[in-house]
């Protein structure tokens, strides 16, 4: 002996070693569990082997042969691998059960939701309003009635008066709609008044929002602001309620809870409210003229038209002319004096942009009868 030591043999490889951590795991590796898993959920679940008709496999894998396994690959030292276990075929596992042991099976895995309750027929309510949130109540009006005291309807055939109001219309919502330097602060407000009592101004009050509310584009809200003797309402056929004197004396109360939506589209009603004997004093407070800077901003398609009481009867209508736009002065023909006109236009003056309306003439002037063309006329 030389006392040397025998040479030590040499460390495998990377990839050697890899090749041996392969082999060992094909020698130890079980045979396929599927078949005996799936036989214990169908034993633990009931069903035997009668749920599982031979006819439910399909022929097309039943039939088919069994795949030849692959040949073993050589290690890393040239030693053939043991041969991998075949993986069973569809013969392997229990047969797939029919239609109604897969809906029992699903059943008892995942329960099904309970069957939703039938919702009987038109018993359906709206939502409340969310908290904070106001709306406007909502009441119809009586079409043949209006049709019945010569107002304007909708949908309704051409005639004088509706022709008539289209003119007159024109020129007020030209004048609203202007833009730039030339626009008309508030020129969406209007003011409807005549110098004294029965000159119609109710009337054409009415009319004229009806004939704006017939515009595709625009929506109107007629305010009956003859607080004295309110007649807005009657002639429609609305409820009384709560409106513009309320507001005013009450900040908490919103506009939208006073407005009276109707069966007529774009048209909306603002009732006079309470009696109050400081009516005038009320026009003329801050809080009305909040309550107009709301009215005229809130909405840019809105027209609002006053129906005011008689500029010569009483004290408020001078006090609205302060906050609205445009003043359309109703003057019954062959009843109305000059002196009254001149007298109303000048209480007035705080509204620059004035125009006269003559009311009730028998004078048709150049043979003019609007309506006639159409086949219909009044």
């Amino acid at each position: 002996m030389t006392g040397e030591l025998p040479p030590k043999p040499p460390r495998p490889s990377l990839v050697e070693r890899a090749a041996a951590r392969i082999e060992a795991q094909q020698r130890t590796a079980p045979a396929d569990r599927s078949a005996p898993r799936l036989a214990t959920v169908a034993k633990a679940m009931g069903l035997g082997s009668s749920d599982f008709p031979a006819s439910a496999i399909p022929a097309t894998f039943a039939d088919a042969p069994r795949a030849a396994p692959a040949p073993p690959l050589p290690d890393a030292f040239g030693v053939p691998a043991a041969p991998v276990a075949a993986m069973p075929s569809v013969h392997a596992f229990e047969p797939v059960p029919d239609q109604s042991s897969v809906t029992a099976l699903a059943d008892l895995i995942i329960p099904p939701p309970p069957p939703a309750a039938p919702v009987p027929f038109n018993t359906f309510k709206p939502a409340p309003p969310a908290p904070g949130q106001r709306r406007s109540r909502r009441d119809d009006i009586d079409l043949d009635a209006l049709r019945s005291q010569g107002f304007i309807v909708p949908d309704s055939p051409a005639t004088t008066i509706a022709e008539e109001f289209r003119i007159i219309k024109r020129q007020l919502l030209m004048n609203a709609m202007m833009q730039g330097s030339t626009a008309i602060r508030n020129g969406n407000l209007i003011l409807v008044c005549s110098s004294q009592p029965n000159e119609g101004k109710t009337f054409c009050a009415i009319n004229l929002a009806l004939s704006i509310a017939s515009e595709r584009d625009l929506t109107v809200l007629l305010v009956d602001a003859d607080f004295a003797k309110p007649e807005v309402l009657s002639i429609l056929g609305l409820e009384g309620g709560k409106g513009l004197v309320d507001i005013i004396i009450d900040p908490t109360l919103d506009l939208a809870e006073c407005m009276i939506r109707t069966n007529i589209e774009n048209f909306s009603v603002l009732p006079a409210g309470r009696q109050h004997n400081l009516t005038t004093e009320l026009l003329a407070s801050d809080r009305m003229g909040e309550l107009i800077e709301e009215i005229a901003q809130r909405y840019n398609d809105r027209i609002v038209v006053f129906d005011s009481p008689p500029v010569l009867a009483s004290s408020a209508a001078p006090v609205l002319a302060m906050h609205v736009g445009q003043t359309v002065y109703v003057v019954a023909a062959e009843q109305t004096d000059d002196a009254q006109v001149r007298e109303g236009l000048g209480l007035l003056s705080a509204c620059e942009h004035r125009h006269l309306l003559l009311n009730m003439t028998r004078f048709g002037g150049a043979g003019r009868r609007y309506g006639t063309y159409y086949g219909y006329g009044v």
